[in-house]
């Protein structure tokens, strides 16, 4: 029996919701098939606690836990306030939405919940600590709907696609667990999804290497946004990546030596071909990527593009991830135009992107082409409980006093000394 229109729409409405809080981050289209024209749902303030004031109906959960990460790399408590919010996205079996602008309502598990969200969430939260609770419920979440093959795919019960199953590969890294080892009912392991998307010798030279969302009509497509997500995912890290080392590492493009069926044999060799594809990509845009999702606008990919630097950082190539960065930060990329958002106040989503990918690279997100992301990362939202900056401020002040109470002191004690001598001097006469 054919599914009725009104099961499509919610189907597409569905898929709308778990695609979009990645793809508003860069400039990647949501695919028409599953495009949402919905958007009357637009709350009219921003709820108490989550960063940025535009609609947060589909990416609330993804720019509060991207800004999280964003904050934990440069020193940044964020308010227990926006820490709450995130925590009460929750659903009661652990998953996470897109947004709950009602967290008094039960959620749906068919259609409220998804992979993306709750691992995104669940690298947040794992990072700002003190939220052990839900981490485990997430992942719990996350491994009760791990499909057969061991990835993820958009909702419970899809496909899994790349960049799902590189978003719960981040997830049980940054909770300290082994990916390698969260088997499905089938025996297989989120890697052995990972890398059924990747392109190997029969594919073109330009494409080798590169990874696909997922199958198209039976056939694997090069994705720049899948590319960059699973580069970082076959090397066993989410979205927060710590600073490359000073070593460049140089990228070396999958070896096929006249064998059409070769490919990458573990996630690590995995990862150096996708780095390759990744590097050899930006050089052709001069520093930047173009969205490569169907029905996306022509222009730089902003998003991918910061992704791609983050993915290049962890496998050790700074000389490549430098070159997309030196892009980034330049004033004729524009990025900081793209960091402001549709609403021109901030996007705490595109500014941690940013962020992140200046931190993995080496750079220092406080002076990013002479503007200071963190600092308006953190005035899209509640004022942080503390910073690294805040916390060398009061060190000052602290400084400040103490020479001030050690002053006060010494004139003290040498009063005390001249009366004691004044006193001796009278005695003596």
């Amino acid at each position: 029996m054919a599914p009725t229109l009104a099961a499509v729409a919610a189907r597409a409405r569905r898929g709308a919701t778990a695609l979009a809080g990645a793809a508003v981050l860069s400039t990647a289209a949501i695919p028409a098939a599953v495009a949402d024209t919905d958007r009357s749902a637009a709350p009219s303030t921003a709820a108490p606690g989550l960063y940025g004031t535009a609609d947060p109906k589909f990416d609330g959960v993804f720019r509060q836990s991207l800004a999280f990460l964003a904050q934990h790399s440069t020193g940044v408590t964020p308010a227990k306030e926006a820490v709450d919010w995130l925590a009460g996205q929750q659903c009661a079996d652990g998953g996470f939405p897109g947004f709950r602008a009602d967290i008094g309502k039960p959620c749906d598990a068919a259609k409220d919940e998804f992979p993306d969200q709750t691992a995104s969430a669940v690298q947040a939260l794992a990072a700002v600590g003190g939220r052990g609770e839900q981490v485990k419920k997430g992942l719990d979440w996350l491994k009760a709907h791990q499909n057969a093959d061991g990835g993820w795919g958009m909702n419970p019960g899809a496909e899994s696609n790349a960049n799902s199953t590189a978003a719960a590969i981040g997830a049980f890294a940054a909770a300290g667990q082994d990916p390698a080892k969260v088997a499905s009912k089938g025996g297989k392991s989120p890697y052995d999804a990972l890398l059924t998307f990747q392109l190997g010798c029969d594919a073109t030279e330009a494409e080798r290497g590169a990874f696909a969302w997922s199958p198209q009509k039976g056939k694997l497509n090069a994705d720049n946004f899948a590319s960059a997500a699973a580069t970082t995912a076959a090397l066993g890290k989410g979205y927060l990546v710590e600073p490359a080392g000073k070593e460049n590492k140089a990228v070396e493009p999958l070896a096929c030596s006249g064998d059409d069926k070769a490919k990458p044999k573990d996630a690590a060799a995995a990862a150096a071909a996708s780095a390759a594809y990744l590097a050899k990509k930006l050089d052709a845009g001069r520093g930047h990527l173009e969205a490569s999702m169907p029905g996306a606008p022509k222009g730089p990919d902003y998003g991918t593009t910061a992704d791609a630097v983050t993915a290049l950082a962890a496998g050790g190539h700074r000389e490549a991830a430098g070159k997309a960065l030196d892009w980034l930060k330049s004033a004729d990329s524009k990025s900081a135009e793209w960091a402001k958002g549709d609403n021109g106040k901030g996007d705490p989503g595109r500014l941690a992107k940013l962020v992140l990918a200046a931190r993995a690279a080496g750079a220092d997100p406080r002076d990013f082409g002479g503007t200071d992301l963190v600092e308006k990362l953190n005035a899209t939202g509640p004022a942080p409980e503390s910073t690294e900056k805040g916390d060398e401020e009061e060190d000052e002040k602290g400084s400040s006093f103490g020479g001030w109470w050690f002053a006060v002191v010494c004139f003290v004690a040498a009063i005390g000394v001249g009366f004691l001598f004044s006193n001796r001097r009278k005695k003596q006469q």
